[in-house]
């Protein structure tokens, strides 16, 4: 097995805390949770970022906002990102979650879904800067831990202000920026456009995190010399390769790796949501770790239908030995 390599001296810093790599995992919902992030820590990632946490939840209470904001100690660095577009009630959610000791806030202006967005919130939030001024302004006097955003480049092709956004983030007390080269109207569809990234690197001397078309370890290597950024984050990538954090091709992790890997990976599900419910959501990651392998679909169905982990495993490691015949190894 590859060791991932650790970095002793800090590439760089959001205010007063260190970051010991440049490549981070993206914060998805329904995908970041606890057990992926623990798993994309140890291998490599260097900031853990949780799902986005919905500020009214927090201040009225949800039934499974708990596990949201779960978190263990070694994924440290940890980044609660927040979700509304109410200053007010942000800065609220944000004194409340500053008790459970997160290195840092970060405030949510890239979801494109129109649940988000229709109240105002995640991307829509590019078409009122002078709100996000208010909401850094006040986040950053009344918090002695780093508050920080991720952004779109705007709404859409016609209002492109992510530098102006930049900007304002920085004056406001900002101390990091991730940027994803798309804007809301292109939701993942197009290209990214790394120029953009350029731009905002040059116009602020804030820590920028790269973002968008990241799909190999190659493309890591492009995004850093083209943008000078200071670290890249990666979603969609990770779900289909989360070894791309040890700077690894998806044909380059060894097949007991990858068992290794899921085996632990259902532990850690199992053990934070439950067995059935741990189960049903590893599913979809099961689906992408097998992707690469010639599973036929009935196979695959019947792993994915099982309740019982004894049974997964037993069967997952079944299907892994075939695909070890097959590919020799």
């Amino acid at each position: 097995m590859v060791m991932v390599e650790t970095i002793k001296t800090p590439l760089f810093r959001v205010g007063d805390v260190p970051i010991y790599g440049s490549l981070i995992l993206a914060p998805m919902d329904g995908m970041s949770d606890l057990p992926f992030r623990q798993l994309a820590h140890s291998l490599g990632s260097a900031i853990s970022y949780t799902e986005f946490i919905n500020a009214v939840d927090v201040v009225h209470g949800h039934p499974q906002l708990e596990q949201r904001l779960s978190y263990s100690e070694e994924e440290r660095p940890i980044v609660y990102q927040l979700l509304d577009n109410d200053p007010a009630r942000l800065l609220e959610t944000a004194l409340i979650l500053r008790q459970r000791n997160p290195d840092m806030i970060d405030i949510n202006m890239g979801c494109y879904a129109r649940s988000v967005v229709g109240r105002g919130a995640g991307a829509a939030l590019l078409r009122e800067p002078q709100k996000i001024a208010q909401i850094f302004r006040q986040l950053s006097q009344a918090l002695d831990i780093p508050v920080t955003g991720k952004i779109r480049l705007g709404w859409d092709e016609f209002s492109l202000n992510y530098v102006d956004v930049a900007k304002i983030i920085e004056d406001n007390g900002g101390k990091l920026l991730a940027v994803h080269a798309r804007t809301r109207k292109q939701a993942y569809g197009g290209q990214a456009d790394w120029d953009a990234i350029a731009r905002v690197k040059s116009s602020v001397s804030i820590p920028v995190i790269g973002n968008g078309d990241v799909h190999s370890t190659a493309d890591i290597d492009r995004l850093i010399a083209h943008t000078g950024c200071d670290a890249v984050m990666i979603g969609r990538a990770a779900l289909d390769n989360p070894w791309i954090f040890s700077r690894l091709a998806r044909d380059e992790v060894p097949l007991e790796w990858v068992r290794q890997t899921m085996f632990q990976h259902v532990n850690r599900m199992t053990a934070f949501y439950g067995e059935e419910r741990g189960l049903i959501l590893f599913r979809k990651f099961a689906k992408r770790y097998l992707n690469p392998y010639n599973i036929v679909r009935d196979q695959m169905i019947h792993l994915l239908t099982r309740v019982d982990v004894k049974e997964f495993f037993e069967y997952l490691d079944s299907l892994l030995t075939c695909v070890g015949v097959e590919i020799g190894s």
